[in-house]
């Protein structure tokens, strides 16, 4: 079993974030000591790590907890929990496709820049008259 301090180091959670997700109940099943401290086993951990990758992936908090109610229920809500990942799947696939044009564009125009300052190619601009 591990503390809330613990799972913090383990999942590289800062604990007010742990604290508002197990708050919220995002964290189902916690434990509690004698001291009533939350407590933790490794499947909570897993959890809380899957967690953290759906929210990078853009699951907001109410999106979290749809995923979460639908997951306590079991093998009947699979399908609705892949349509939910799909969607995420789709605007991730949507952003890399933008940020690889991004990153294109950058080497593209290093490479331009390079060639210039080397005096492979001449000088051009768009906004200014380059004589």
């Amino acid at each position: 079993m591990y503390n809330m301090k613990e799972v913090c180091d383990k999942t590289n959670l800062n604990y007010e974030t742990l604290r508002y997700y197990c708050n919220l109940g995002l964290v189902p099943n916690v434990k509690r000591d004698k001291n009533n401290y939350r407590l933790f086993n490794d499947r909570d951990v897993a959890w809380i790590d899957g967690l953290q990758c759906l929210r990078k992936c853009g699951f907001s908090i109410k999106e979290l907890q749809e995923y979460m109610e639908l997951a306590k229920q079991g093998k009947d809500t699979i399908k609705k929990r892949q349509v939910m990942l799909d969607i995420k799947l789709n605007e991730l696939l949507d952003k890399k496709k933008e940020i690889d044009q991004s990153i294109n564009y950058i080497h593209e125009k290093n490479s331009y820049y390079n060639q210039v300052l080397k005096g492979v190619i001449i000088y051009t601009s768009n906004i200014i008259n380059v004589d």
